[in-house]
Parts: structure tokens; sequence; C-alpha cells
């Protein structure tokens, strides 16, 4: 106890004694008033606290997830502690008894992780699919991105998503800085003679990948590979929507059963 309370206890107690009060019956609701401070009133203050400090998805969202210690994503994938400690605090606690070492935490079965208060199986469950995650990432050889280095190179990728199609689709490979592609979309679906384009969602797509540039396409299903006045109305109209937003167009491809017809290839665009 403070000091204050100290001296308000002595003068207390002498005045009691004085008027000849039982002093142990005093002293009994003293240490029950004294248990209600310390053990009740402090431990709510402490976990009141906590809810300013431990807020690691807040964290995450605010300032990534890289500044996130260990513990607080673990605190994120259990969720919750128990009424004597916080998620954090259970995480720390957790990491502690393998020395911090991941590799010593990914060793631990259901029923050690179990054995931690305020760990339940679905608990544990969550820590040990996120750790299988991590280890099946690090054993996954990440596979090379093809390059786009001509037409042909940008054909050989697109041709399947055209296969034995009877009816138009507008798909774009979305590229880096590299030319190499980092996805495809599907722009628009459309009948056996004609595809509907809206320019916006072929930017947006780029964006939204964070690429630098795109191939267009589209088949004809009919097998001609003559593009058609719209097709170069079309291409004109991205092309310059593509050098106001400083995005690379690489080309734009016709595709059908008997080949691939390439706008740079033939120089219209």
């Amino acid at each position: 106890m403070c000091k204050p309370i100290i001296l308000h206890i002595k003068s207390f107690l002498s005045k009691f004694e004085k008027n000849g009060t039982n002093k142990n019956r005093f002293l009994n609701l003293l240490y029950l008033y004294d248990y209600f401070m310390n053990e009740v009133y402090s431990k709510r203050m402490r976990l009141k606290e906590w809810a300013e400090q431990d807020r690691p998805r807040e964290k995450l969202l605010r300032n990534g997830r890289r500044l996130l210690s260990n513990a607080e994503l673990i605190a994120i994938l259990i969720g919750s502690g128990s009424k004597d400690e916080t998620a954090v605090e259970l995480g720390k606690r957790i990491l502690a008894a393998v020395h911090n070492d991941l590799s010593e935490l990914s060793k631990l079965t259901l029923a050690d992780l179990c054995r931690y208060k305020g760990i339940g199986e679905a608990k544990a469950i969550t820590i040990i699919a996120a750790l299988e995650l991590g280890r099946r990432r690090k054993d996954n050889v990440a596979r090379e991105k093809p390059q786009i280095k001509s037409s042909e190179d940008a054909y050989h990728i697109l041709k399947p998503f055209y296969a034995d199609l009877g009816h138009e689709e507008f798909w774009i490979l979305l590229i880096n800085t590299a030319n190499k592609v980092v996805g495809q979309v599907q722009i628009s679906k459309g009948g056996s003679g004609t595809v509907a384009v809206d320019v916006k969602s072929i930017f947006h797509a780029v964006l939204n990948a964070k690429a630098t540039g795109f191939v267009m396409s589209h088949n004809h299903p009919s097998g001609a590979l003559k593009p058609s006045v719209s097709d170069k109305q079309l291409t004109n109209k991205i092309i310059q929507a593509a050098k106001c937003m400083d995005i690379r167009m690489l080309d734009h491809l016709i595709i059908s059963d008997e080949g691939y017809y390439s706008f740079v290839d033939h120089d219209d665009m």
C-alpha cells in the first residue's frame, strides 16, 4: 500500500483502540479492502491498459505486416487470450517456451499447444495450419514467369483461352517492366460476331495488378484474321488512353483456329 493509506490506517487504529472497538474485526475488513484493490481493481486496470496497446490487427492495417512481432502475429491467429493474459502475452509465453524459434514452434503437436492455458483445439489447429502454409511456401520453388519477346510468345500464352470457343471473348495479359506476364484477365464476353469492351475495365485490371503494361487480345470464331474497322478504332482508342496514363500497350492480337494477327507485326499501332 502507499504511504498515505498507511498513515490513515494508523490513525483509525488509534481511534478504535480508544473507543474499545474490536481491532481484529477492523483488520479483517481492511484485508478484504486490500484484496479488492490489489486483485480485482488493479487487474481490471491492467486489462484496460492492454486494450489500448494490444491491437495487432489494427497495427497490421496501419503499419503493415512486417512491423509486427512474432507474438503479435500469433495473437492475430488465436484471436484472444485468457482472463489472466492478453493474446499477445500468451503468444510471448508460447514463443518463450521454444526459445523464440519458429522452427521449434512448428514441431509442436496439437496436444503440446493445448497445454497452454487459453489455447484450445481450434486455436491450436489455426497455429499449426499457419505454420504449415509457411513451410509449404518455403518448399515451393517459384515458377519462372513467361516473358513476352514477340507476338508469337503472347500468342502461345493466349491460344488456350480461346480454344473451341463459338463466341468472342476479350482477354489481356498483364506485363511487368521486364515484359514478364504477371497475370491474365478476361475483360468481356460477347456473341459469335462481336464483343463489347469497357476501356475502363482494362486499365482498372492493369492498375490493380500493379502492372506496367499489357497485351490485348480477342478471338474471331469465324476464323477470319483480318481486323475490322471497329477493331482498329478500339485499338487506337486504347493506345491513346494508355499513353495518357503512362502504361505500355505491347500489342493487340486477333486469334482464331487459323492462327493469329498481330497489330504490331503489321504496323497497325
